[in-house]
Order: structure tokens, then C-alpha cells, then sequence
């Protein structure tokens, strides 16, 4: 449910969609080299009428819960924006405990259907904070087939706190460079005491600029805000495509609405039984045997800038992660690189094999003592343009998210304790994936959520997806997740890289577009 480095002045990004940062690394690093496997056929897609008024019907309407009937049936309008896309805006509670209390306004996206429409697929692209409007308008034509694109709308949409909808606010864009640059030796007690400070001031500063929609930004409630979603789009079940922290969504969706669930696909998935720091501990030595296979794979190139064995060249990229980490570095803009940073340029490209090129490149200029491409790719991380402006709020989102959805280990020998096991785990990244719970301690909103099994009672299979290479979903959370759903199928994928539907092969494609198209369910254990 988590994925890639972002926080601010913290650890890694944990969950970053991959799909959004592989296709981030295919426009942003084109003019370092070129990466054939960015280019996937483009689809056609239909003349958008310039306004479509959706009104539910009232069977689907009547599906609402008690005292939500106003945003089961309130109409949609979908106006033009953009090469076929329809754009519109669903009112949610603000809070389902009291549901007149105040709303939220929800932003999102669909691309209508190219032949007969079965109905629609709701897609979550991952995070938390990730922005299923950005996914849908720039990867609906190249990640998803067309036998699925003919028969289903697809509908992207910014989950509560993301982007567009009730947006977490916390700082300027200035403000986020200069925490970017920020070093605390959290393994010190004055680090620590630092980094502690500097957290609770930027809580304080989220909960001043976003308000009381902060404290309702849980899975949970966005869970809830996915059923609304469903009646609006008139379909009676909900049929949804979600990758990585869209899993965890999606089977939080499933817990909460089994007789709703239709056809639902979780790709990378998040074993949400799990606490955050097995969570963490469970990235980090999948982070630790991706960059093994990255640096078996780059002494097999004439281009790669390691030497001698897997054990040798990983501790080469350990070296000059620490040269860096001690002392910062500048980049050509005249930024400042430090260990974080150029750690989160080295776990991005481990999000999609066919970016390990430009891991490579950014290496080797790292090693002849330029970090500005390594930087570059942080940035993309980030969600920072050229121009120092941030296209997004997916690190504040990721933080605020998660700060709900998990009680967190933060008394200073807990993650004190817990640091020494992530360097066991990853003595590559261990330590910068440790201290997670410095962000949470003063966390202005208490966590509302205890990890637990699914229980999901629903007549509909699910089927859910595993890669044996993810380095931020490991397999192992599939299989975990599949066991917990019981009515479910597992299809793997025998590749490198997070998730599998739109970057793996035809034998994953036709598994997750049949079970869409046909309701075929894919044989239990399938492997492609």
C-alpha cells in the first residue's frame, strides 16, 4: 500500500506508483538516453462530447447507507478536457461519522470506452498520494490494452488529501527545497532531538495550511469515498484496477462493501496485516536484493562503472552512498545533494528494470563526481519541475496518509532497536528507511486504523497480481493477501520491477483483461 522515497527532510519514498515514476524517468531522461521499452502502441480515442450529464439510477442510488443517500444519487457533470478525456467533481463527507458536517470535493478523470461500454474501471495508481487523474490522462492509451479500453470508461481519480481533492498543504515550494537540504544524524541523540523539532514544526505548519480535512484523510474514509464513486459512475459493482497502495485500498474497498465488489485486479500488492515497521523492514531487504540484481545485470554491460563481483560492485555503490551522506554534494543548479536524496535517485530506476540504463548513467557520473543526474531523478521522485516548482503534493499526502492508517514505533530506543534490524535487512539503504516514526510522533491526528487480516465475506473472486522482483511490494504480500481474501486467484509474474499489469507481458495482460472482459477468473497460482 506503500511505495518509493518522499518525505520531506525524512526516509525514502516507500511506495511511489512506479507506473507514474517509469513513465516520469521515460520523458524527463530522454535526453540522457533512450529507453525503447518507454513507447507502448498508442490507442485511439473517442470525440468527447463537450458536456455529459450522469445521473445515478435510482437502483444504484439505492444502494447508499443510511444517511449518505444525497451523495449516492447527486448528478455528475463531465465536461471536455483534453483529447477525449471527460473531467468532473463528485462531492464525499468530510467525515462519515457525520456526514453533514461538511463535504469534499473529489477531482476526476475518465476516458469513455471505444466500443460497447461494459461499464467502468475505477484506478488507483498508488502512493498514498499519488494522483489517479495524472495516471488515467497520461497512461490510459499506453498501460491498458485495447480489448480493455473497448469495453470499459476508465475513471481516474485524487483521493481525498491528494492534488486536486482537499489537498494536504504544508509548504512552499521553497520551503520544500530547503528541507530537502536538511541533514539530521538521527542516530545521535542531538540529530534526533533536531529532526524531532523540525517534524512537529512542519506538522504544525499541515495542520494550519490544510485545516480540519487533515484529520480525515484515512484509507478508510477514501475506501468509503470509492463506493460513492461506484454509484456515480452507475455501475452496480464495483469494478477497479489498483496498483501498490491501491491495493491496500482496494481490499479496505472489499472488507468494508463485499456485496459491491465486482471485478477487482490488485497489482503490487500491500499485506495490510502487517505494522509499519514490518512494512519497512520488508521493503527494505527487497530494495537489498533488487540493487543485487541491478548490479549482476549492469557487470554483464560494457557501460557499467562497478568492477568485479555482486558483493564488490554493491559495496562500491555503498562507498559513494556514504561519501555523499557525510558530505553533501552540489549539483550543476547549485542545489544541494544529500544522502537522501541521492538515495532516492538510486531506488527510483529499481522501480522498473527498463530504467536501469539510466541508473546506470547517473552512476557513473556520480563516480567521476557529478551528482546532478542522480538529483535529476530524485527530483522526479519528488514531483519537482526544472523551473523549482512541485507539480504535487504526494510527500505531504504520503506522510499525512500513513500517519492515520499505521501506529507508529517512536520512542527513541524503539527506533533505535528498529534501525539496528534495517541495517541487518539492508546495509545499503537500511539506514535510510529507519526513523520513520520521527514523522508521526507529533502528528497532529491520531492514528485511526490497527493492521489487520481482510475480512472479506464477498461472493465476487478477486484477483490479485505479484512480481517476484518488487523491490517495494514483495511477492510475499501477494501471497499474504491472497490467503487473507480466501475468494481470490494469484497470478505472478516472473519479472523485476513493481507491479505487473502495462510492463510485463501478454500472459499478465491476458489474465487481468480476461477476468475484466469475459469475468474468467485466472487459474489460482498462474505464472507468467
Amino acid at each position: 500500500m506503500k511505495s518509493a522515497p518522499r518525505r520531506p527532510a525524512g526516509n525514502p519514498s516507500r511506495d511511489r506508483s512506479a507506473r507514474r515514476g517509469f513513465a516520469a524517468l521515460c520523458v524527463a531522461l530522454a535526453s540522457m538516453l533512450v529507453l525503447s521499452a518507454c513507447s507502448l502502441p498508442f490507442l485511439p480515442t473517442p470525440t468527447a462530447k463537450p458536456t455529459t450529464t450522469s445521473t445515478v439510477d435510482p437502483s444504484i442510488a439505492a444502494s447508499a447507507p443510511k444517511g449518505l443517500e444525497k451523495f449516492y444519487s447527486q448528478t455528475v457533470e463531465w465536461s471536455s478536457c483534453e483529447n477525449g478525456f471527460q473531467c468532473g467533481e463528485v462531492q464525499v463527507p468530510k467525515d462519515y461519522g457525520n456526514p453533514g458536517s461538511g463535504e469534499i470535493t473529489l477531482s476526476a478523470i475518465r476516458l469513455p470506452t471505444t466500443g460497447k461500454k461494459q461499464g467502468s474501471i475505477l484506478v488507483n495508481p498508488g502512493g498514498p498520494g499519488g494522483s489517479g487523474v495524472d495516471f488515467v490522462k497520461d497512461a490510459a492509451n499506453t498501460h491498458f490494452t485495447q480489448k480493455l479500453r473497448s469495453n470499459y470508461d476508465l475513471v481516474g481519480f485524487d483521493p481525498r488529501g491528494v492534488k486536486r481533492s482537499s489537498p494536504v498543504k504544508c509548504m512552499s515550494d521553497a520551503e520544500r527545497d530547503a528541507a530537502r537540504e536538511k541533514v539530521f544524524r538521527k542516530n545521535t541523540d542531538e540529530g534526533l532531538a533536531a529532526a524531532l523539532a523540525f517534524n512537529k514544526s512542519a506538522a504544525e505548519q499541515c495542520a494550519q495550511q490544510t485545516g480540519e480535512v487533515l484529520g480525515h484523510i484515512d484509507t478508510v474514509s477514501a475506501a468509503k469515498d470509492l463506493d460513492v464513486l461506484r454509484a456515480v459512475v452507475n455501475d452496480a459493482k464495483l469494478n477497479y484496477l489498483g496498483f501498490s497502495y491501491g491495493t491496500f485500498l482496494g481490499s479496505t474497498y472489499a472488507a468494508l462493501f463485499p456485496d459491491n465488489v465486482g471485478r477487482l485486479v490488485l497489482d503490487g500488492a500491500v499485506d495490510p496485516s502487517i505494522s509499519n515497521e514490518e512494512l519497512t523492514a520488508g521493503q527494505a531487504r527487497a530494495f537489498e536484493r533488487a540493487i543485487r540484481t541491478y548490479v549482476a545485470d549492469c557487470l554483464q554491460q560494457n557501460s557499467c562503472p562497478l568492477s568485479g563481483s555482486v558483493d564488490n560492485g554493491v559495496q562500491e555503490i555503498r562507498e559513494l552512498i556514504n561519501a555523499v551522506d557525510q558530505n553533501p554534494q552540489t549539483a550543476k543548479d547549485g542545489r544541494l545533494v544529500t544522502g537522501n536524496d541521492f538515495v532516492n535517485g538510486i531506488i527510483l530506476p529499481l522501480y522498473d528494470n527498463q530504467s536501469w540504463p539510466a541508473l546506470t548513467q547517473a552512476l557513473d557520473s556520480a563516480f567521476s563526481g557529478d551528482v546532478s543526474q542522480m538529483m535529476r531523478i530524485a527530483d522526479l521522485g519528488a514531483d519537482r519541475e526544472a523551473n523549482g516548482t512541485y507539480s504535487s503534493n504526494s510527500a505531504f499526502a504520503f506522510q499525512a496518509i500513513n500517519c492515520l492508517d499505521y501506529p507508529m514505533v517512536t520512542d527513541t530506543a524503539g527506533m533505535r532497536a528498529e534501525e539496528a534490524r534495517l541495517l541487518q535487512d539492508s546495509p545499503t539503504f537500511g539506514a535510510f528507511f529507519a526513523y520513520g516514526g520521527v514523522t508521526c510522533k507529533d502528528w497532529p491526528y491520531k492514528n485511526t486504523r490497527t493492521p489487520a487480516s481482510v475480512d472479506y465475506t464477498g461472493s465476487a473472486p478477486i484477483v490479485v497480481v505479484g512480481t517476484t522482483g518488487d523491490p517495494a511490494t514483495p511477492l510475499e504480500w501477494a501471497e499474504s493477501l491472497r490467503k487473507q481474501l480466501e475468494n481470490a486467484s494469484l497470478v505472478t509474474w516472473e519479472g523485476e520491477g513493481h507491479t505487473a499489469y502495462g510492463r510485463s507481458n501478454s500472459c499478465v495482460s491476458a489474465a487481468v483483461d480476461n477476468y475484466f472482459v469475459d469475468g474468467k477468473l485466472p487459474q489460482d497460482g498462474l505464472k507468467c
